[in-house]
Parts: structure tokens; C-alpha cells; sequence
């Protein structure tokens, strides 16, 4: 969707939306390439058993078809909600694009969810299907009861008591579907928030949404689509992150997509993966590039050859982005969004300096200001709130049956992410925290990522995340929790040692007065650092 440009400026200039008033995410990401070029391959999985299985856009199309055909005949309707739990699996994307083709709205569940996480989630949006596996099926039938809009349950894994075989109906359906006619603006996908306050609200958005994600995904990935580009994420696709930044953008492009997903996150299987695959382009969380960090001579044990990194959801830092640069030969582009309005910053290495710690400046077709507390925008460098304004296709249309908390969302035409930041005069945006990350100390508003790259300098720090603790003095002091690395143990000498990196690289008002060590770091599933449990544990 980006023009050709040799700058940032020029990429601005030439940039016009051009979202069609009829749309389908399904049509768009498979039919489109079936009837163009049928053999061109879609997907490549990795099983959790090594098996590897090849998938082309034809074949994706007949069994994305055979799914619809089997929906439709048990009932499921344009507007209804089918549940994908599902982690990242050839029966994943199928079940997407069927979904869409009908005109049904895909709830996608990650597959390490609890009873009472599906119970909410199933509830709140009343599914009448979901498409699961034999995991997903035991946990479904221990709270079956409590659902009662949910009809049908569909296994990839064999029969189950109660529940469908996927694979067994799929067989006996016709390969051919005629997909319905859907506006841009029509619901495609209802995706929870991770609930930081109170219980997760359903995003809901459009088929549009795919195509407000194309710039900030091209533009992280320094104009994707380039020849032999194929991508890979450790990030699952029930996450929008893994969704619409990774799998149906590459698809919209007719790019191969590599599927696997650790059980647990092995930085060693990552990069084989990568150089076995022959991956190109690679969604790298801050999490997981930190734990890849940690690895001993990636370069020499493993071949890969990645054209461009792209990484969000965290502030990466000078540490890490130098990191980047040894080990890939590339600077990691981060991106900034949320699951309301995703993929709106971003850095891109072919077209303008990268900033460490300046998460990039605003992607062409998105308008954004930093806002003050009466909802006004404020002059560069100074801190304020980071705001989007609407209409915007990227733009989610609400919160599912929550219209308070919608209207909440809004300050204006302004959509307020919650999240501080600073703008400078070139328009690059530093991400300094959550609103109630930011540290509030002796008169200073101290964000936590810079402290945090500065951390992960020392030499003994493996992992570390920053938040403000109370303090009757000065309001707050900051507080380190610090994973350390191995060869290394806990001391007052090294408690000193640390708070005198810092002094010395940042400032002296910044340093970590508290400094603890932990064996492991609160993360939600998405990878993302609990600060709010951290700030918990600070005020016992």
C-alpha cells in the first residue's frame, strides 16, 4: 500500500488510503492469490513433532471453503461469533479465512487460556461455535454448561465427547463457496484486551482493520514486500500482534508465512528456525529479543539471513538495538499500537535515522497528537498522552456490548491509548510509559524504559523492569526488579555496582534506590512485563 519513496518525507507526500466500500479479509487474502497464482505456497508449519507440511493458496482456499460449507450447514450465520482456540496451526488460518467468508465475526482464544479466562470471554460475546483442539476441548467441557449460546464445538484432534471431528465433517463438504458481499466497515473480529483494569473488553473491528494495518507493517519491515521475503513470529495468532501484523498482512502480499510456536520460547530454536526456513522477516517482541540476547555466538552456530526485524509492545533501548545490529546486521525496526489501533508508528531503517529509545515517527494515513489533560494537544517536547484521531481504518469500532467503556475511549475525535509520550521536532515519538508506569519522583517524571536499557548494559543483568515505589520523601523512588544472569549472585556489592551504572550513564535522579532480585519477571501471555504487579509487590 506505500508508494515507492526514498525518504520518510516523500513516503508522507505520495501516501492516499484506497479502502474499497465492499471488502472481505478472506477473499482478499486467499481467493485473491488461488485465482492469480494457485500454486504459489501460502504456509509452512512446523509441528510440535518436527513434522513440516506445505500448504499453497489453492489449497488453503478449498479447505478454507470446505470449513465455510460446514458452518454454514450447521448453522452459523453472517454476524455470529465463532471462537478460534487455536495456537499457530494450519487449521488456524483456515478456520480465519472461513469465518470471514461467511460473514461470521472470529473470536480468536489463545489456547493457554483457563476455564474461567474462555468462560468470560465465550459469555461475553456469545460464540455458538468454536474450533479447537483436544486440549482446548477438555477445558471447554468443563465449563460447557455455562455457556449457553455455544452450539458447536469442532476438535482437529479426533472425536471427543460432545464435539465434532473437524477433520472427519471437513472431508465430506464441497470444496467450492461462494463468499458473502461484505462492506469495509462490516464486523470481521472481536480481539480482548489483556484486562489490565478490570475484565477484558472486546475489541471489535472491521474488515477494514487489515488494510489500516498495511502501511505500519510495510513500513516495519522496511517496505515489505521486497523479492524472497518469508516471515515468521514467535508471537501466537490469537494475538493481534501475531494476526494482522504477521499472517493476513503477508498474505494480502501473497508472502509465504513460516508457522511454529515454542511451548515455551527456546531463543536457541529460534534462530534454527529461522535459518532452516530460510525466514527473511521476523515480529520479534522485546521479551523474546532479550532472551535471544543471552545466546552465545548466534552467528556462528546458525545461518540465517534476515532482511528486515521488526519488534513492538516494549521501548527496546540503545542495548538492545546495538544487539540487533551485531547479531542480525540489521537495525530492528519497532513499531508502536495497541489492540484498539494498531501499527501507527514505526521506525524504518531504509528511509530515516533510527533514534535508540524513539519508537519512530507516525505511519503515512494516521494522524496523531500528545495530548495534556484537558484533551489539547501540546508543543513539541513536552509530555503528554498519545492520541489518535478518528475516522482511521485501523481504528477498531468498539467495544463489544460496552458502549460506556467505548465512549471512554474517546476524548473528541481523539482515541486515548493510556500510554505517555513526547514528540520532537523532526515528529518522532518516545514512548515513555503507561500513564501509570511513569514515576513521579522529587518533582521528576521519570519513564521506566530508559532505566531498564540502561540495566540490561550491566554486565550481570539478564532481564530487568523498573517502577516507581512509595517513598514519604519524594512521592516515589524508582525500583529495579533484576533477573540476573548466570555466574551471578545477589550482594550488596553488586546492589552498588548496578545503582552506579546507572548514575553514571543516566542521572542521579534516576538510578534504582531499591534494587531486588528475582529468578523471573511477571509477563502477561503476550510477553509483555507486569509492571502493575511489580508496583504491587513495592507497596507491601
Amino acid at each position: 500500500m506505500l508508494p515507492q519513496a526514498e525518504s520518510y518525507e516523500e513516503l508522507i507526500a505520495g501516501f492516499r488510503w484506497d479502502a474499497p466500500e465492499h471488502y472481505n479479509i478472506g477473499i482478499d487474502v486467499c481467493d485473491k492469490w488461488a485465482e492469480a497464482d494457485g500454486d504459489r505456497l501460502a504456509l509452512i508449519h512446523k509441528a510440535s513433532d518436527g513434522e513440516v507440511s506445505h500448504f499453497t493458496f489453492e489449497q488453503v482456499r478449498r479447505s478454507s471453503n470446505r470449513c465455510a460449507n460446514l458452518l454454514a450447514r450447521n448453522g452459523v450465520r453472517r454476524g455470529d461469533r465463532v471462537g478460534i482456540l487455536l495456537g499457530q496451526a494450519p487449521e488456524t488460518a483456515i478456520a480465519h479465512v472461513a469465518v470471514y467468508k461467511i460473514g461470521a465475526i472470529a473470536v480468536p482464544l489463545f489456547s493457554l487460556f483457563g476455564v474461567d479466562a474462555l468462560r468470560f470471554r465465550l459469555n461475553d460475546c456469545a460464540a455458538v461455535a468454536v474450533i479447537t483442539d483436544g486440549a482446548g476441548a477438555d477445558k471447554l467441557a468443563a465449563i460447557r454448561a455455562e455457556l449457553p449460546d455455544l452450539r458447536l464445538i469442532f476438535t482437529i484432534d479426533g472425536p471427543r465427547c460432545g464435539c465434532h471431528d473437524f477433520h472427519a465433517e471437513l472431508s465430506r463438504e464441497r470444496d467450492d463457496f461462494a463468499p458473502v458481499s461484505t462492506r469495509a466497515d462490516d464486523p470481521a473480529l472481536i480481539i480482548y484486551t489483556s484486562g489490565t483494569t478490570g475484565q477484558p473488553k472486546g475489541a471489535l473491528h472491521a474488515h477494514r482493520a487489515l488494510l489500516g494495518h498495511l502501511p505500519g507493517v510495510e513500513m516495519s519491515h522496511d517496505l515489505f514486500p521486497q523479492p524472497g521475503d518469508r516471515i515468521w513470529t514467535p508471537a501466537d495468532w490469537a494475538w493481534i500482534g501475531g494476526l494482522l501484523d504477521v499472517l493476513m498482512p503477508a498474505w494480502h502480499h501473497g508472502v509465504t508465512v513460516v508457522a511454529h510456536r515454542f511451548e515455551k520460547f527456546d531463543p536457541e530454536g529460534a534462530f534454527k528456525l529461522m535459518a532452516d526456513f530460510e525466514v527473511r522477516n521476523a515480529f520479534l517482541p522485546p521479551t523474546a529479543l532479550k532472551l535471544m540476547r543471552t545466546v552465545e555466538r548466534p552467528r556462528e552456530r546458525w545461518n540465517f539471513r534476515l532482511r528486515s526485524v521488526a519488534s513492538g509492545g516494549e521501548t527496546l533501548g540503545a542495548e538492545l538495538l546495538e544487539w540487533g545490529r551485531q547479531t542480525f546486521g540489521l537495525t530492528i525496526n519497532e513499531f508502536y499500537g495497541q489492540t484498539e489501533c494498531n501499527m501507527i508508528v514505526s521506525s524504518c531503517a531504509r528511509l530515516m535515522p533510527n533514534k535508540p529509545g524513539v519508537m519512530g515517527r507516525p505511519v503515512p494515513g494516521h494522524t496523531l497528537a500528545i495530548l495534556n489533560a484537558a484533551g489539547e494537544p501540546v508543543p513539541n517536547g513536552v509530555l503528554g498522552q498519545i492520541a489518535v484521531k478518528r475516522p482511521d481504518p485501523v481504528m477498531f469500532l468498539e467495544y463489544w456490548r460496552n458502549p460506556e467503556a467505548t465512549t471512554s475511549k474517546f476524548s473528541g475525535d481523539w482515541l486515548l491509548t493510556g500510554d505517555m509520550g513526547v514528540r520532537d521536532d523532526e515528529g518522532y515519538i518516545r514512548f515513555v510509559g503507561r500513564d501509570d508506569d511513569v514515576i513521579n519522583s522529587g518533582g521528576y517524571r521519570i519513564g521506566p524504559g530508559e532505566i531498564e536499557d540502561c540495566l540490561l548494559g550491566h554486565r550481570a543483568v539478564k532481564m530487568a523492569a523498573v517502577v516507581g515505589a512509595p517513598d514519604e520523601l519524594r512521592g516515589q523512588i524508582v525500583k529495579a526488579f533484576i533477573v540476573l544472569d548466570a555466574g551471578y549472585a545477589p550482594s550488596e556489592a553488586l546492589i552498588r555496582d548496578i545503582q552506579q551504572h546507572v548514575k553514571v550513564r543516566l542521572a542521579a535522579h534516576e538510578y534504582p534506590r531499591q534494587i531486588e532480585f528475582v529468578d523471573a519477571l511477571p509477563t502477561t501471555v503476550t510477553g509483555k512485563v507486569m509492571r502493575r504487579e511489580l508496583r504491587a509487590r513495592s507497596k507491601l
